[in-house]
Parts: C-alpha cells; sequence; structure tokens
C-alpha cells in the first residue's frame, strides 16, 4: 500500500488515499494551523475502531447475525511528554438486534487477538525508514 500527502500550506496536509478517498489533516490554531482537518491522532483512534468495527460486522454476518444499530465510542490517554503516544486505548462497541453477547463478544475477541491489521500494527515494532528528496534510504 502506498499513499502521497500533499502540504497544502501553514499546518495542513491533504491525501487521497489508494482507495480513492480524500483526507485532509491540520494542527489546532494554537499551534499554528486553522483546524481545517483533523488531527492525525484523531484518524489513528478512528482506523482503529473502524478496522474492529467492520471485521465485527464481518463475523457476526457470518455467523448470520444482523445488528441493527452499532456504534463505537474510543477513548485515547496519551503521555504528557513527547512524542504524546497513546499508552491507553478503550474501545466501547454498542450494538442492537438479537444479538447473543458471547457471540459479539468472540467477534470482538477475533477482531482484536486475530484480524484487526491497525490494532496489531499498534501493538507491534514497525521498522521505519525515510529518504529525502529521492536520495539514500536511512533507518530509524
Amino acid at each position: 500500500m502506498k499513499t502521497k500527502i500533499d502540504w497544502i500550506g501553514k499546518m495542513a496536509f491533504s491525501s487521497t488515499t489508494p482507495s480513492g478517498h480524500e483526507i485532509k489533516m491540520d494542527a489546532a490554531e494554537e499551534v499554528g494551523g486553522t483546524n481545517s482537518g483533523a488531527r492525525p491522532t484523531e484518524l489513528l483512534l478512528n482506523a482503529v475502531a473502524g478496522c474492529t468495527g467492520i471485521d465485527i460486522i464481518s463475523i457476526l454476518t457470518k455467523m448470520r447475525l444482523n445488528p441493527t444499530k452499532f456504534y463505537i465510542d474510543v477513548q485515547g490517554q496519551r503521555a504528557d511528554d513527547h512524542p504524546k503516544k497513546f499508552t491507553e486505548m478503550h474501545i466501547h462497541y454498542a450494538l442492537e438486534g438479537d444479538l447473543p453477547e458471547e457471540k459479539v463478544i468472540r467477534a470482538i475477541q477475533l477482531s482484536m487477538d486475530k484480524y484487526c491489521s491497525v490494532s496489531h500494527s499498534l501493538s507491534s515494532s514497525i521498522h521505519a525508514s525515510y529518504s529525502i528528496n529521492d536520495g539514500e534510504i536511512k533507518g530509524i
């Protein structure tokens, strides 16, 4: 997977995802942004919720269970010191419909333990590298 993010001024960036959707990111006004887009950390919380949500719906559908309503609340705690990474994340799933609780629990566990690539990426060591202006690739 590959994506390109363009700087559009001040602290704002825009990207078109590989699937063709536009994302705008920006910082808060108090740090030089104009609040024209989501914060990258907000997108990270949404990515975890969206990834697990898609998994849960897929798993429940395979179990021939159909929620009538489903929403997800995510709360993240960040460290006070830089890089201010997330230190805790709590995901609350609210589902309605004829759904046996043990089946919903199983779907959540399968997503969190096996399928959600976003949450697994957060809990793993990712080798990162970078290059500048088509130069030599550097390791981090």
